[in-house]
C-alpha cells in the first residue's frame, strides 16, 4: 500500500473471469464454497428453494483433483 492510501498505480482493464468463446469453458462460483470453477466441473443442485451451480461430485473432490 502506499503513503496515499492507494493499493496501485495503475489497473489492468477487464476482468479474470471473462467469459471464453464455447459456453462450457465459462467460469461460474460455486454456491457453497465460492471458488471459481470451468462450468463443466459444476452440476447444478436445488438448495433453498433455488437451482444453484455447485461444484460437482462435492467441492471436497474438486479441491483434491485440482490440487
Amino acid at each position: 500500500m502506499l503513503a496515499d492510501g492507494l493499493r496501485y498505480k495503475s489497473k489492468v482493464s477487464g476482468s479474470p473471469f471473462t467469459a471464453a468463446t464455447s459456453f462450457g469453458a465459462a467460469t461460474m462460483s460455486c454456491f457453497l464454497c465460492g471458488k471459481h470453477r470451468a462450468r463443466s466441473q459444476m452440476v447444478t443442485r436445488k438448495i433453498l428453494g433455488k437451482s444453484q451451480a455447485v461444484c460437482s461430485p462435492s467441492c471436497k473432490a474438486a479441491d483434491e483433483a485440482a490440487g
